[in-house]
């Protein structure tokens, strides 16, 4: 039965937030940092993984936070009477999915709705890489959720081949930070600065852009490249720095390691064009393309998966095929060569961040889901 007319919908939210800094445990924050009007949220934290570098890997003493956040689960639903349960599912990774086979089975039953978040793409498909053993407990998991949620409509329909009753695009969104830091452009005659932000791995199109940026640089442009971010191992680590000792690029590139906060802001608004050519297995969205515009800044990505939802190709900026740098080069070197054409993109990515992507409407999209969710049976 649907909520009672005039009566708080209580929702209880499974999942990790801050830290580690990625982009579902930003927006699970986001969310219980609202102020719905017509829910109540309750958070039951998952602490699987203090660190960027542990997500996804076995740990013994995960096995015991799994069932320590189980048992978390029962008390809270009983204690706070939260019908609802929120939940982000894991991409298509072995470990992830084990443990949410195990969590997942073990808590939905305890609840009348179930809204999955696939912040992670994918994992619809991936019942035929387990074992026959698990095939059943994997569609007791996952099957018939009340809401699948998706980041953006180009997504993995994961909710829809699950079986879910109700399956919605809702767009991320983040706190307009504009005014905040001072933002820079490359005076006429000045170096024009690519920022790329994102962990150092190969998917998120890192090498990718180390090539492209080495044509740009043969072709004539003169640019600096920023990458910000930790690497995701030593030994990719060692093949970029070479490959920049072998183009003698290494006084254009600055490896800038991790940043937060102000910080982090700081380079994002004196850039002059952002760059993620990324293809990375579980990107349904691109967080990082939506803080770059919200200072008016063109971006370069790709057509992979949720990213042409917000980089608009010919519109806020370019989109190419992925693993093509060659592509990733004419796009950078259109904007290098066409100041006017900067401009106009990334004044136009401001507008499109201010109408769809703001903190504000991403909250208020929740709550109506949420709300739209109690309505089913």
């Amino acid at each position: 039965m649907p909520m009672a007319e005039g009566k708080a919908l209580h929702v209880l939210v499974v999942g990790q937030t801050p830290p580690p800094f990625g982009g579902q445990a930003v927006m699970v924050q986001a969310l219980l940092d609202s102020t719905p009007a017509e829910a109540v949220y309750h958070h039951v934290r998952l602490t699987y993984s203090d660190d960027m570098d542990s997500v996804g890997k076995f740990a013994l003493k995960k096995v015991l936070v799994l069932f320590t956040t189980i048992v978390e689960v029962w008390i809270a639903r009983f204690r706070l009477a939260t019908p609802m349960l929120y939940y982000p599912p894991s991409g298509p990774n072995m470990v992830p999915v084990l443990r949410d086979i195990i969590f997942l089975c073990a808590v939905r039953p305890f609840f009348r709705w179930t809204v999955f978040h696939y912040h992670a793409g994918g994992v619809s498909g991936f019942a035929k890489e387990l074992p026959a053993l698990f095939r059943p407990f994997f569609r007791l998991a996952y099957r018939n959720a009340t809401m699948a949620i998706r980041t953006a409509p180009q997504n993995p329909e994961d909710g829809k081949l699950l079986g879910a009753k109700m399956d919605i695009v809702v767009p991320n969104g983040i706190p307009d930070m504009r005014g905040t830091v001072v933002e820079k452009t490359a005076a006429p005659g000045e170096s024009l600065t690519i920022l790329f932000t994102g962990v150092l791995i190969p998917s998120k199109g890192v090498r990718v852009l180390l090539e492209a940026f080495r044509q740009v640089v043969v072709a004539g442009g003169d640019v600096q490249l920023q990458l910000m971010g930790r690497w995701g191992d030593p030994v990719f680590q060692a093949e970029c720095e070479g490959f920049l000792r072998m183009h003698g690029l290494q006084e254009k590139v600055e490896f800038l390691g991790v940043k937060r906060d102000e910080e982090k802001l700081e380079y994002f608004a004196a850039c002059d064009i952002f760059c993620f050519p990324s293809h990375f297995e579980a990107e349904s969205f691109g967080l990082v393309l939506i803080e770059a515009m919200q200072f008016a800044k063109p971006v370069v990505s790709t057509n992979w998966r949720g990213i042409p939802s917000v980089a608009q190709d010919g519109v806020n900026g370019f989109t190419v095929p992925v693993e093509d740098p060659a592509a990733v080069a004419d796009r950078l070197l259109r904007l290098i060569n066409d100041p006017e054409l900067r401009v106009r993109m990334g004044i136009e990515g401001r507008r499109i961040f201010a109408e769809r992507f703001t903190l504000e409407r991403f909250q208020r999209s929740m709550e109506d889901a949420f709300i739209a969710a109690s309505s089913k049976h």
